[in-house]
């Protein structure tokens, strides 16, 4: 059922009016996550106009890829890491900048194909932390639709997720097949 399991490496997001995709021969640990506008001037603020946005996004996501110069200040003068491109993707969804050493949220971005079955009013998300189980439910509320975010995961633990189709009178289905997600370490 599922259509892929995403965290970590690549990114490719629509922001607003804003797209971009970033690949790199060496693997970078920053987050995918939705941006929104955050108006105090912060050292996230990496193109000084006062307002951390897209913009800042994609100056830490080049200096971090060396396409130019790190000229960032969020971990120590000069270092530029996709630690940093995380901490700018919070500070532009409208959290904190988080400065100096520090943890990174992570989390697993879950797709799946719709079921074919009749009467299919939501899914059941679960996971394990071995092939084959055994499985815990992680959603809190019934998923309707075919995506999934796991907010609850642990850096450098790899997950077993799969998921069961949820009727309208609440009969389940057998579990899809099961996929696998490493969590980047930070």
């Amino acid at each position: 059922m599922f259509n892929s399991a995403k965290c970590g490496s690549a990114l490719t997001r629509r922001f607003d009016a804003m797209s971009w995709r970033v690949r790199s021969g060496s693997t970078l640990a920053f987050l995918c996550l939705p941006l929104a506008a955050q108006a105090s001037i912060s050292p996230c603020d990496l193109n000084k106009d006062g307002v951390v946005n897209a913009a800042d996004v994609q100056l830490a996501i080049d200096m971090s890829l060396g396409s130019i110069p790190c000229t960032a200040d969020i971990n120590g003068a000069g270092v530029c890491n996709a630690a940093i491109v995380q901490r700018v993707i919070n500070a532009a969804r409208g959290g904190p900048c988080v400065t100096g050493p520090g943890a990174v949220a992570h989390y697993v971005s879950l797709s799946w194909t719709a079921s074919l079955s009749l009467n299919v009013a939501a899914y059941n998300v679960y996971r394990g932390t071995k092939p084959g189980g055994p499985y815990t439910i992680v959603n809190t509320s019934p998923v309707v639709g075919t995506t999934f975010t796991d907010k609850t995961v642990v850096a450098g633990q790899t997950y077993y997720y799969v998921s069961v189709a949820v009727d309208d009178k609440n009969a389940h289905s057998a579990y899809s097949r099961e996929v696998s997600a490493t969590v980047p370490s930070p």
